[in-house]
């Protein structure tokens, strides 16, 4: 049991103040939980690479404490943000140009889709077999991006 640091009568560890004398007491909160100190490298590096909700993984990968020196699992939060930053740069600008005016059944901005999505799959899978596959510019990117950090 915690004692009041200004007149000693007992107080319990959450209270703010002592009962009796009304001092202040220090508080020393507990400390936070690591939500992922369970999660492995290899988990967190597949997980960058989700299609579309990678990107929500890297960022919490790379704010986490726990992966702060591993810079396998950094290397692929980077490489995932960018793949993702990659897919809206194909989705939203270079799939409706050349989309534009085609007749066609198979359009160029949806082939460009689906060679994005297949990236997302080959780089699951490189992950899932603990690879680090460095994509062309990408990867260069989010090897400069782990550089910069130290």
């Amino acid at each position: 049991m915690p004692f009041c640091c200004q007149c000693g009568s007992g107080v319990t560890s959450t209270d703010l103040f002592c009962g009796k004398c009304g001092k202040r007491q220090a508080f020393t909160p507990p400390p936070s939980p690591e939500y992922f100190s369970t999660l492995q490298p290899r988990t967190a590096a597949i997980l960058c690479y989700i299609p579309f909700l990678g990107w929500i993984a890297s960022i919490v990968v790379l704010a986490s404490d726990r992966f702060r020196t591993n810079r396998t699992a950094r290397f692929h939060a980077f490489q995932g943000l960018y793949l993702f930053v990659a897919w809206l740069i194909v989705d939203h600008v270079l799939a409706p140009l050349l989309n534009f005016g085609g007749g066609g059944d198979m359009h160029l901005g949806s082939l460009l889709r689906a060679g994005m999505l297949g990236v997302w799959i080959f780089m699951l899978i490189k992950a899932s077999q603990e690879q680090v596959f460095s994509l062309p510019i990408i990867g260069e990117l989010a090897e400069r991006s782990i550089a910069e950090q130290k």
